[in-house]
């Protein structure tokens, strides 16, 4: 016979039992995995084939009559941040905690390299380094982006409760001070901008007070109006957005309004994939800064509402993983990471429909880019890594693959062993 004491104890650790079991069914456990892996495939998928029918004209024109050259460079872009991305998914996450400050240090020593006869610019950027040897440039403004993501997330989980003295900000200040000075010496306002909405993410989640985002957010919008005003072109982007720009149509609004007339043209199911008219030269960058206008217009609003439900899937994704996962180090981590591709997408999706200036920021996934694509696959990968090892998910995920080995298995057994007779 048991006594009460006993009894009782029993009866306290019953909850904590079954509680501990629901995080780790197999339903629940790896479904970030999948929402973010899901929604990053597909994404994928869709950007790979508007790049195809977005760059077919201009490509035949430049390229001799050959109209899939764009698309290949495109395509072994894919091809590299793929394998990148599923090996950066296996690296042990907490392998990401060693992998911070050395990544720190490199991504600044590449970011200096746009200070030097390798770098070149176009549209008034020095964003590119030529890469001797074999004449292809890299951008390394994307990579800086995982580099002060994972430091972030190392400094601030190991700052805990101190954070809310502000000496122990000085530090990721002054981290995040020398990548923005490095990227606007670039002339690069739009990874500034993503750069900026990935510290805001991290600090956020780590706990920095709230006082240290009102300081910061007042002298953005100083600097933010200083950069403006020193640049001649972004004074005609911001002044035809506020529609005293001039009724010109060829000036600085000529590629919104292109981009809008590609948007109303689609209507609500699209004129058809390969059927814009806007790709005949008429709107510029439609392959890359623009080309929702061109999936609008192809795809219609129902396209369009498609690509916003896989972004939105990528943050439920992203989002689930900051609240299930218990090391501060992944949440802080994967907060930056979701600023910049959410943000980067609503930015650039923003610009395009008209809500936002000319900036100049690819749509994650979609569009083409080289060092964007690797560098956002990358980040993913390392994303799903974390997801991973999620609370449950480890298990469920391993429990999934020894299924499908015994199915094969078996289906090789028969297959071997012919058909089954009755």
């Amino acid at each position: 016979m048991t006594t009460l004491q006993e009894a009782r104890r029993r009866i306290a650790a019953k909850p904590a039992r079954e509680t501990s079991a629901a995080a780790d069914t197999p339903e629940e456990g790896p479904r970030s995995y999948y929402l973010i892996g899901g929604a990053t495939l597909l994404l994928l998928i869709l950007g790979v084939v508007m790049v195809l029918s977005a760059t077919t004209i201009t490509s035949i024109r430049a390229n001799d009559g050959n109209p899939f050259a764009e698309f290949l460079s495109q395509g072994r872009f894919v091809l590299i941040g793929v394998p990148l991305a599923i090996a950066a998914s296996r690296v042990p996450a907490h392998w990401y905690r060693w992998l911070a400050w050395p990544a720190l240090i490199l991504a600044f020593a590449m970011q200096m390299l746009i200070f030097t006869p390798l770098a070149r610019g176009e549209g008034g950027n020095t964003n590119w380094v030529l890469i001797p040897g074999i004449n292809q440039t890299i951008q390394p403004s994307e990579f800086l982006k995982i580099a002060v993501a994972l430091w972030l997330g190392v400094y601030l989980a190991g700052q805990g409760e101190n954070l809310k003295q502000a000496r122990k900000l000085v530090l990721p200040v002054v981290v995040v001070g020398a990548a923005l000075g490095l990227v606007l010496g670039g002339h690069d306002l739009g990874t500034t901008l993503v750069l900026v909405a990935m510290v805001v993410g991290a600090f956020w989640i780590a706990g920095v007070p709230g006082w240290f985002f009102a300081v910061g957010g007042l002298a953005g919008l100083v600097a933010a109006a200083a950069l403006v005003v020193a640049s001649t072109s972004r004074v005609a982007r911001v002044m035809d957005f506020l529609g005293v720009g001039g009724a010109d149509p060829t000036g600085a609004g000529y590629q919104s309004m292109h981009g809008m007339y590609g948007l109303g043209t689609g209507g609500i199911m699209g004129v058809g994939l390969g059927a814009s008219r806007e790709k005949w030269a008429y709107l510029p960058a439609a392959h890359n800064d623009f080309i929702f206008a061109i999936l609008g217009e192809e795809l219609g609003l129902l396209g369009t509402l498609l690509v916003l439900a896989l972004f939105g899937f990528l943050a439920l994704g992203m989002l689930r993983l900051i609240r299930r996962h218990p090391d501060p180090f992944v949440k802080i981590s994967t907060a930056a990471f979701l600023c910049w591709i959410i943000g980067q997408a609503l930015i650039n999706i923003g610009v395009v429909i008209g809500l936002l200036p000319v900036i100049g920021v690819p749509l994650p996934l979609v569009s083409a880019g080289g060092s964007a694509m690797i560098a956002t696959l990358l980040a993913l990968g390392i994303t799903l890594s974390f997801a991973r090892d999620e609370p449950g998910a480890k298990a469920a995920l391993g429990a999934s693959r020894g299924s499908v080995k015994r199915s094969l298995a078996v289906v090789g057994q028969r297959i071997r062993g012919g058909p089954r007779r009755g």
